[in-house]
């Protein structure tokens, strides 16, 4: 699946059990693969390194639970 980062900010998060989970305000890239990592729910403003990680881990979506693509997200499970 080849998306735009671009089209992924804003979009509707909705796990495969029909749940809204939130929308898209960051997106992580890892740049040693060149590939997303994570959909964070939410900006995350600039500050500590440490505080940035633990928002990470916190209200984010790992990138390999999406299943689909269009005006919403579709991710595996429940969140």
């Amino acid at each position: 699946m080849t998306v735009r980062i671009s089209e992924l900010y804003g979009k509707r998060i909705i796990a495969s059990t029909g749940h809204w989970i939130g929308e898209v305000g960051e997106v992580v890239v890892d740049i040693e693969n060149g590939a997303v990592s994570h959909l964070l729910l939410g900006k995350i403003e600039a500050g500590k390194k440490q505080e940035m990680i633990r928002e990470l881990f916190k209200n984010s979506i790992e990138y390999k639970r999406v299943k689909k693509v269009t005006d919403s997200i579709l991710v595996s499970g429940a969140n």
